[in-house]
């Protein structure tokens, strides 16, 4: 187990990974979603954050969008990024938005190790991604994960609460941001509940296009 642990998110320049959360994965892809003014918004303010990575070819190729996609340095990262994976771990809430989200190949190619109390056998996905449901802790998930991992890297896919879990316990090597400047005004922030007495960060990667730039850190101790 010598990879590393790492998380990769979308920033807004206001520090937001993600809009408002009173809007519910039921609403959003209920069929009355399409009509709700606060669903609408939600959609529209993720879709701008997100617009760097949509169009990319690494993107398109792993959800099966077709051919073609834009190529260049946002897509050399994204591709990197996908590359390194061994393994990834994520929350509930996220998995609850994906499972009504992901197409039937899920976007992973992984195992995947899912933090919940909820108690689920094994879910099996076409392109090699299979769904961990883990009941008990953060620790076991990630225990896991880099056992399936191996040499490669185990990714902390999120959401928010899940990756600040991680920090404050000490389990996260590097993190990268993409800040993409775009102004949500209000949402959900990465860093809120992380203890900063207890972390240190060191800039080791700064890549700037025209279109987002991708900031990387080391993360130690204090």
């Amino acid at each position: 187990m010598t990879g590393k642990v790492f998380f990769g998110v979308t920033m807004s320049l206001d520090g937001f990974v993600a809009p408002v959360a009173d809007v519910t994965v039921a609403e959003v892809f209920s069929p009355e979603g399409k009509d709700n003014p606060r669903v609408q918004t939600w959609l529209r303010k993720w879709g701008e954050l997100q617009a760097w990575l949509f169009p990319q070819r690494s993107f398109r190729e792993n959800l099966k969008l077709g051919e073609g996609g834009e190529e260049g340095l946002d897509d050399d990262l994204s591709r990197a990024t996908m590359e390194r994976i061994g393994a990834n771990v994520m929350g509930k809430r996220m998995f609850d938005g994906g499972e009504l989200a992901w197409p039937e190949e899920a976007p992973f190619h992984t195992p995947v190790y899912v933090v919940t109390h909820t108690e689920r056998e094994p879910w099996v996905r076409p392109g090699g991604t299979t769904f961990h449901f883990v009941n008990d802790g953060i620790e076991s998930a990630l225990f896991q994960a880099r056992e399936a991992a191996g040499d490669q890297d185990v990714r902390i896919s999120g959401g928010a609460d899940t990756i600040q879990q991680y920090l404050n316990a000490g389990q996260v090597d590097e993190f990268s941001i993409s800040l993409a400047p775009v102004l949500l005004g209000s949402g959900i922030r990465l860093f809120d509940h992380v203890d900063a007495d207890r972390i240190a960060l060191e800039q080791i990667r700064t890549d700037a296009s025209s279109q987002v730039t991708h900031l990387t850190y080391k993360v130690s101790k204090r």
